[in-house]
């Protein structure tokens, strides 16, 4: 693993073997390839295993309620438009939780990354059936079985506007990394769902089953056909890895903020308040 300006020294509380190290490994080459620096650089999360990537990370980070990074995500981005800024969290945390906030923050495009570390199981809190675990797999809560369908989160994407959505898987770390920074330098919302295993608790989508259930997609294909997408979307045998869906015709959020639409960047926070204004509306 080459040496980046992102690197934390101290311990990592995840178990051998998770897929979490790979993708923090990934997202500390793709910033680093991309020239950032950590102080302009902020990772939002909610709470579980994945949630813990911003404290393994040297640069600006922030831990919101569970399922509520993108909502903080979205307006550290909105405040300050200079700042690279990634949400992050696992499936139970940004599917289940946060599931609304998912909907919502897609169809305003904030200019933010959403990365999704997807074990398919919830594993801060020991096991139990996620909205992206299979039918039929037994877990601690569901001894017989889980029997909801699985969320189809890139087919939720898509149908909510999102303008960047892509698929990923931790067994390959390279191409993760150029997926993730795509998805950085995409104007508007940008959705990476990461396949990963996790080893003390879904003896179901293992590494094992990474590499034989997973394909990845031509780098060169067009990927703005937006039915098409939906379709790759769906396919199961195998699951279709990288680029599903870009466009990048949409204007962001907030570029559809009045601060900004005359074209001032300057953050909300360097900008002196018309308070006069205030005391107008007030009168």
């Amino acid at each position: 693993m080459i040496k980046t300006a992102f690197d934390y020294t101290g311990e990592i509380s995840w178990c051998p073997g998770c897929g979490d190290y790979k993708i923090l490994d990934s997202l500390k080459m793709a910033l680093s390839e991309l020239g950032l620096d950590p102080a302009e650089v902020v990772v939002a999360s909610g709470i579980g295993q994945a949630a813990k990537m911003p404290h393994y990370l040297k640069c600006h980070c922030v831990n919101g309620l569970h399922g509520r990074s993108l909502p903080l995500a979205a307006g550290i981005k909105a405040s300050n438009r200079s700042l690279t800024v990634i949400a992050v969290g696992g499936d139970g945390d940004m599917y289940g939780e946060g599931g609304n906030h998912f909907m919502h923050a897609i169809r305003r495009n904030p200019d933010i990354t959403n990365i999704v570390c997807n074990n398919m199981i919830y594993g801060l809190t020991k096991g139990q059936g996620s909205p992206t675990t299979s039918i039929g797999m037994k877990t601690s809560t569901q001894p017989f079985g889980v029997t909801s369908k699985p969320l189809n989160p890139l087919l939720l994407a898509l149908s909510c506007g999102a303008t960047f959505v892509a698929r990923a898987s931790a067994a390959d770390a390279e191409k993760t990394k150029d997926i993730i920074v795509k998805a950085i330098k995409h104007k508007g919302y940008a959705l990476v769902d990461i396949f990963q295993p996790c080893v003390s608790f879904n003896k179901v989508n293992t590494w094992q089953w990474l590499s034989k259930s997973t394909k990845w997609l031509d780098e060169d294909r067009d990927a703005s056909d937006k039915l098409e997408a939906m379709r790759l979307s769906m396919e199961t045998d195998p699951y279709p890895l990288g680029i599903i869906y870009r466009s990048e015709t949409e204007k962001t959020f907030e570029e559809n903020q009045a601060p900004y639409e005359a074209g001032d960047d300057t953050p909300l926070y360097a900008r002196t308040p018309a308070l006069e204004n205030i005391r107008k509306l007030l009168a």
